[in-house]
């Protein structure tokens, strides 16, 4: 089978498309032909070596954390997953791998992919879901009737936490480019901000939810947007803000833990049409690292950017 790996830390020069032999899966895994991989942020960041504090010095290395596809085989243990199943879920955050025609992860990482949704939409749905879902339900415990502001609305987090911000009876209101200002619109964002021409720290409205999921904003702006008891969610957390955090609950840095209750009501809501990512680029495999770099040098895609690996 192939696979995006590299040999080194580095950027996007060290990617290439290499044969590997997939191993069985273990306790609780799953072994899945992976049919659509999406493209996030993290791709490159795990492979810059941001991250190798976790993800060590073992060579080589894959990428991809999102995918869709159906099970090949599974390992002791798994109970809620067959052979055959369509899915849709997480690599191993530490081993990555969904750019591959096969990927071995979690089964807590994978959920059953609905009828009612495409293999290439489905890829799309993983992280965005579980990023916006742990901030805003697990962390700051979102309800009905809250005033929510989400700082990046039109990108693919800041989408996720708008519909799963309006699936909760939250008020939305965000900020994005003046391009995207008609689509965040149309989820249903009520007002909306361009932040090349407004300074969020000069709107006057205050929130119960602040979620920074283009992690632009500095935390004196997001706390001062904060009504009484408010949080701020960030999505660019490092070690001196959680140690502020624990002096300042109004302060929640947020990382992605997928879970698969979480995948599971998102495959739910995406059957029922309240919740999907919109795809704006697909190509082959062998096209794809030419599509990474573009994309961690600035190219805007207009929506995910997926890998197809062909049929199952």
């Amino acid at each position: 089978m192939k696979r995006i790996q590299y040999h080194t830390y580095g950027g996007p020069d060290v990617m290439r498309v290499e044969d590997f032999d997939l191993l069985p899966p273990g306790e609780a895994e799953v072994a899945v032909r992976v049919r659509f991989a999406a493209i996030n942020p993290i791709d490159w960041k795990l492979r810059s070596g941001q991250m190798k504090i976790v993800t060590g010095n073992k060579f080589p290395r894959t990428m991809g954390m999102d995918f869709s596809g159906t099970v090949l085989s599974v390992g002791p243990g798994v109970k809620r997953l067959k052979v055959g199943d369509a899915v849709f879920g997480l690599a191993r955050f530490k081993e990555s791998g969904a750019f591959a025609e096969a990927v071995i992860t979690k089964e807590a990482f994978l959920t059953q992919k609905p009828d009612e949704v495409s293999f290439e939409d489905a890829a799309c749905l993983g992280t965005p879901g579980i990023t916006a879902w742990n901030g805003l339900i697990d962390k700051a415990k979102l309800h009905a009737g809250q005033q929510v502001f989400i700082n990046g609305c039109a990108g693919a987090v800041g989408e996720a936490a708008v519909q799963i911000a309006m699936m909760h009876g939250a008020v939305v209101s965000g900020s994005c480019s003046a391009k995207d200002i008609q689509r965040a619109q149309t989820l249903g964002v009520q007002t909306v901000y361009d932040y090349r021409t407004t300074q969020l720290s000069s709107i006057t409205a205050r929130f119960d939810i602040v979620y920074d999921t283009a992690a632009t904003l500095s935390i004196s702006t997001g706390v001062a947007m904060l009504r009484a008891g408010g949080v701020f969610l960030d999505l660019n957390p490092g070690p001196w803000k959680f140690v502020r955090a624990v002096f300042d609950r109004r302060l929640k840095p947020v990382i992605g833990s997928p879970r698969a209750d979480i995948l599971d009501k998102l495959a739910k809501a995406a059957s029922a049409g309240s919740f999907r990512i919109p795809v704006g680029k697909t190509v082959a495999l062998h096209d794809a690292i030419q599509l990474i770099g573009d994309i961690e040098n600035g190219r805007k895609p207009g929506g995910k950017a997926v890998i197809e690996m062909g049929d199952a």
